[in-house]
């Protein structure tokens, strides 16, 4: 499937092609655009939608709030908005792109079509964002905000080689879960702790967490872990027979798998899969405490 959306002027082409040959991100150049599309629309909603936006619609909570919590109100609205833009993209490309679909196990790893493309781009826009968020703000967001947002855009930016587009949108899933942690946050700021509205969110924050994060991420992950380790195993003399076989694989010119490559997106993927477990665990413990917690703690958790 072909990217939906306009070529990059040349300019921008002309630019990001010293990073994309520095970098072996070939495909960066289709879809620099994109990225920067992406992070000027959430900069501005961070900068000046978002504060405008709450001032006019909870105008007696936002103008009450810290501003580190305000900071952190900002930011919630731009991850939350960005959720669910990446989700609506990455299941269109997953039900419509015909190209993905009948991709076989080396095109599902060297694999490239302009839709993958495009939402990767939207993707890396967004983290470069976060990275710029989480770098100026690190004394309210901490090091390991910075740090997931680093680890997240160069992740992602493998995308670009390309490599696991396939998989990049499947994983990109994860973010159905987002929305609601927002939602449950949110609550608490509103006063709403242990309410009604708190409950059916918290219900569903667990059930989408689970679905999308340990069952439909966990599911990709061992697909991935196989089709790596057939990549890994195959010769050099086998794999010269399919690199240019087919339009989607345009952009594979590696005979064979770095073993760096397979490994740090193994070592990545692993270790996100077994956070996912344990931040299930902290959620159930998170979403529980709202409705047993003495009034006390439900102010502070407000003011927080």
């Amino acid at each position: 499937m072909i990217d939906p959306l306009p070529r990059p002027p040349a300019f921008i082409s002309s630019l990001t092609q010293p990073i994309a040959d520095t970098l072996s991100l070939k495909t960066l150049p289709l879809h620099a655009h994109e990225v920067l599309l992406a992070f000027t629309v959430y900069y501005l909603m961070d900068t000046i939608l978002s504060p405008r936006f709450s001032v006019h619609f909870f105008s007696k909570t936002y103008s009450s709030l810290p501003p580190q919590t305000k900071i952190n109100w900002n930011i919630r609205v731009v991850s939350t908005i960005q959720a669910i833009l990446i989700c609506v993209l990455a299941l269109w490309v997953v039900v419509a792109d015909e190209e993905r679909k009948n991709m076989n196990l080396e095109e599902r790893i060297w694999g490239y079509t302009g839709a993958l493309g495009m939402t990767q781009a939207f993707a890396a826009g967004y983290f470069i964002w976060d990275i710029k968020i989480s770098a100026t703000n690190v004394g309210i967001l901490g090091w390991g905000s910075l740090a997931h947002a680093v680890s997240a855009l160069l992740i992602t930016s493998l995308g670009f080689r390309p490599f696991a587009n396939y998989y990049g949108v499947a994983f990109a899933l994860y973010a159905m879960s987002t929305p609601f942690l927002n939602l449950h946050w949110y609550f608490d700021k509103c006063n709403m702790t242990g309410g009604n509205a708190q409950l059916v969110n918290g219900i569903a924050l667990l059930v989408t967490f689970f679905g999308s994060r340990l069952v439909w991420g966990t599911y990709q992950s061992v697909k991935v872990y196989q089709d790596l380790a057939h990549v890994l195993r195959m010769p050099e003399s086998e794999t010269k027979s399919w690199l240019h076989g087919s339009e989607v694989m345009r952009f594979a010119d590696k005979q064979v798998l770095p073993l760096w490559l397979a490994y740090t997106y193994l070592v990545s993927n692993t270790l996100l899969t077994v956070l996912n477990f344990y931040w299930f665990w902290r959620m159930i413990e998170t979403v529980t405490k709202r409705f047993r917690s003495p009034q006390e703690n439900k102010a502070k958790l407000a003011s927080e």
